[in-house]
């Protein structure tokens, strides 16, 4: 299954910070090793915060709750979660004949390209 998650953290101000510091730094460090695992397919940073919004794979909602609280930031995270289900746009084959537009999505974390494949339109 696939989950739309928005992480926001909020941290104590009174949080001394090198302690602050190696929070991050082994949330950095776990997160790797969610991207690795599969379980991270994206993830974008939303600026001007400490919050984050990506798409989460797990087999269940226990599975993606239990990847949720080992990050070690957890106790101080907001965490919004929506399951996701494939949509008809990304679903059509681009060589299948039918007539309209499909959009395909590619790119990494920090782009996504959306373009026309089974009408010919170019890039969005």
């Amino acid at each position: 299954m696939r989950f739309l998650v928005r992480l926001e953290t909020t941290l104590p101000p009174e949080m001394p910070e090198d302690e602050r510091q190696a929070l991050l730094d082994a949330e950095l460090q776990r997160g790797q090793e969610l991207v690795a695992a599969g379980t991270i397919e994206h993830i974008w940073r939303l600026p001007g915060r400490l919050a984050n919004v990506g798409v989460w794979s797990a087999a269940d909602p226990d599975d993606l709750h239990a990847a949720l609280t080992s990050l070690p930031l957890w106790r101080w995270m907001t965490v919004q979660v929506e399951p996701l289900a494939a949509h008809p746009l990304t679903s059509i084959p681009a060589n299948s004949g039918t007539t309209g537009t499909a959009i395909a999505v590619a790119g990494n974390a920090e782009s996504q390209v959306a373009y026309g494949v089974a009408s010919g339109v170019g890039n969005a």
